[in-house]
């Protein structure tokens, strides 16, 4: 093999490690089809490549070997006749004494008295050249090579073209497959995604008979999973719901009892303790029929700043009540909500109004329960002054105490957990029940800790 070739299987192999590094590099921020296609492409594409040098190689070296034979033959034909005639012939061939283009390799070869013969591919006219020493004299022949390389030339564009087209094929059999697989991992993580909100009813679904791949066991354990989840969750749902309402007969028993006693510290005493205890089972109550999904919503249009000014009236607790300033404005009359003669104060926004106040959609009942909890959230665990803060179709409640602690906000709240010693004592229930009965009425309740401490929980309800 010539150096001319030795340069351009080595420069091609260069071209095609490259590509290949720049196929797995950009594969990394693909989704997982494209990957597959991409591998499966780069793959092919070597194997190729690799075929096409073998077969460039073995031709290469069938027409050098070709070559050189012939010129070989030809120049014992040309030195017998020499031997014989004095003369070289010239007929087809180009046969000299001390051929003035002789490589010097070559006429160093002769020189010292052996035949050889010399390839050269690299120019533009490629040749095979024999020689041998002739007396003190060179004698030399030479034959183009012209049609030799042109066909290999040829040969390697059919490589190159087919190799494509096999490139092709195999990155649109590994798009196919790879198709296939993205959907059922989707599909598969999307029932993941609808069990995690909820659905427990959600499932893959029953693969082909007699398949037993690896998608296959993915989708019969997220199955499996998710009936477990299913039953032990309603397991634990019929269970709080149960003791919940066994505990409602001898608790109103007690609290009749509580009250035919004297009056008296103890008797005080025993009346908070059967009313807290009567809370918490209306509270488990509740949770158990906000898991079951067993609530339905009466939706009704309602201006948002009077509804929260009647719930607050409701509570009978001692909260600050204010309208936020971004959402006051002028009335149609020209006079602003705070300067009207009847005293009252009017919110508007880009929600439609009921004359300039924010309207909501929403079930009363359940959005005082939302409120009312927070707002006993706040007292309980926080610290004085609560402010309830009415902005468009948003209603704030904030406390001035140490925040909710990080892990409730990275977490969410949890039931029978109050997330930190300095926010006091309690059952951990309130937060679960107003993010329960948001989701009922279609609103959000966001947590966080607000500038210059406090805990702030935003109830985001859907406009009319």
């Amino acid at each position: 093999m010539t150096t001319a070739l030795r340069r351009r299987r080595a420069a091609l192999g260069r071209r095609v490690g490259a590509l290949c590094a720049r196929a797995g590099g950009l594969s990394r921020g693909l989704s997982l089809r494209v990957k597959i296609a991409v591998l499966l492409a780069a793959g092919c594409a070597l194997v190729a490549v690799t075929i096409g040098l073998l077969i460039h190689q073995s031709r290469a070296a069938q027409i050098a070997s070709n070559a050189r034979e012939s010129a070989t033959s030809q120049l014992i034909r040309v030195r017998q006749l020499y031997e014989l005639t004095g003369q070289v012939d010239h007929d087809g061939t180009e046969a000299a004494l001390d051929h003035p283009a002789l490589p010097e390799p070559l006429r160093k070869s002769a020189k010292d008295g052996r035949r050889s013969t010399y390839l050269d591919l690299s120019g533009p006219d490629p040749a095979v050249w024999a020689a041998r020493p002739v007396g003190d004299r060179v004698l030399s022949v030479r034959r183009p090579l012209n049609t030799a390389v042109d066909q290999l030339h040829e040969l390697d564009g059919h490589l190159v073209v087919w190799g494509a087209v096999v490139v092709g094929l195999a990155a649109l059999g590994g798009a196919g497959i790879a198709s296939r697989l993205s959907r059922q991992l989707r599909t598969a993580a999307a029932t993941a995604r609808r069990i995690s909100l909820g659905d427990l009813d959600a499932r893959i679904g029953r693969t082909p008979a007699g398949r037993q791949d690896e998608v296959a066991e993915l989708a019969c354990a997220v199955d499996t999973m998710a009936a477990s989840l299913q039953s032990r969750l309603e397991a634990e749902q019929r269970f709080t719901a149960d003791v919940a309402h066994e505990l409602r007969t001898p608790l109103t028993g007690l609290h009749t009892a509580a009250e035919l006693l004297p009056p008296s510290r103890p008797t005080e005493l025993v009346r908070d303790r059967v009313a807290a205890l009567r809370t918490l089972t209306e509270d488990l109550l509740e949770v158990a029929r906000l898991d079951a999904n067993a609530e339905e919503p009466h939706l009704e249009v309602l201006p948002l700043d009077r509804t929260v000014e009647k719930i607050l009236q409701h509570c009978g607790v001692a909260v600050e009540l204010d309208r936020c300033e971004a959402s006051r404005g002028p009335d149609p009359d020209g006079t602003s909500g705070t300067d009207r003669t009847d005293g009252t104060d009017r919110t508007h926004g880009s929600h439609e109004t009921y004359g300039t106040e924010a309207l909501v959609r929403t079930d009363v009942r359940r959005l005082e329960r939302i409120v009312a909890n927070l707002i006993a959230n706040a007292r309980r665990h926080g610290a004085e002054p609560v402010e309830v803060t009415v902005d468009g179709t948003s209603v704030r409640v904030r406390d001035h105490g140490p925040g909710f602690p990080e892990r409730l906000l990275e977490d969410g709240p949890r039931r029978f957990v109050t997330g930190a010693k300095e926010r006091g004592q309690g059952t951990g229930l309130g937060l679960t029940i107003a993010l329960g009965q948001a989701q009922v009425v279609g609103a959000r309740v966001t947590l966080s800790n607000a500038e210059g401490g406090g805990a702030l929980a935003v109830v985001s309800l859907p406009g009319a």
